[in-house]
């Protein structure tokens, strides 16, 4: 098939004159051009402009956006430094405290409010993973350690325990 179409052209070529060779050639020339441009076009120029169009209609609406929440932004850097100063105290303490442990993955036996303290007992509790979670507890939500009594239990590691836990600054 190959053969029979390469032979083809050959014998159309042979049979053309001198004249007809170069108009062939220099058509041939042109049309190779023009293909080049069309796609040169349809891939690189049309979707840029088609871009920037778009740009240009939705850049207004996204310049609102980030000015909207620029200022989002900077009113939660104000309010943050303001709401570090509050110590969640009684009841909300409990809560935030049973909540975090929570989080933590520790399910706390009893957790109540004794006086200005709240008490956590925990049963076969991860050692370890308490006393990361008391170090976040007490920088999140300010509160120091004002009795704690630790038992160790046979698996390396695990500890029944009861802790109260108090503001910082209460004594």
């Amino acid at each position: 098939m190959k053969a029979e179409i390469g032979r083809a052209l050959s014998e159309f070529w042979e049979a053309r004159t001198p004249r007809e060779k170069t108009l062939l050639m220099w058509d041939g020339l042109v049309l190779v051009l023009v293909l080049v441009l069309v796609l040169v076009y349809l891939v690189l120029w049309a979707p840029a402009y088609e871009g920037r169009q778009h740009l240009r209609e939705t850049l207004p609406t996204m310049q609102r956006q980030l000015a909207t929440m620029t200022a989002q932004a900077n009113e939660a850097r104000s309010l943050a430094g303001s709401a570090e100063g509050v110590t969640p105290i009684g009841g909300a303490l409990r809560d935030a405290l049973a909540k975090s442990l929570a989080d933590d993955g520790m399910q706390p036996t009893q957790v109540q409010v004794i006086g200005a303290a709240v008490q956590i007992q925990l049963k076969n509790a991860s050692f370890p993973s308490w006393t990361m979670w008391l170090d976040d507890a007490r920088k999140q939500f300010k509160v120091q350690v004002s009795e704690a009594h630790v038992t160790a239990l046979k698996p390396d590691g695990q500890v029944d325990l009861t802790a109260s836990l108090q503001p910082a600054g209460t004594k």
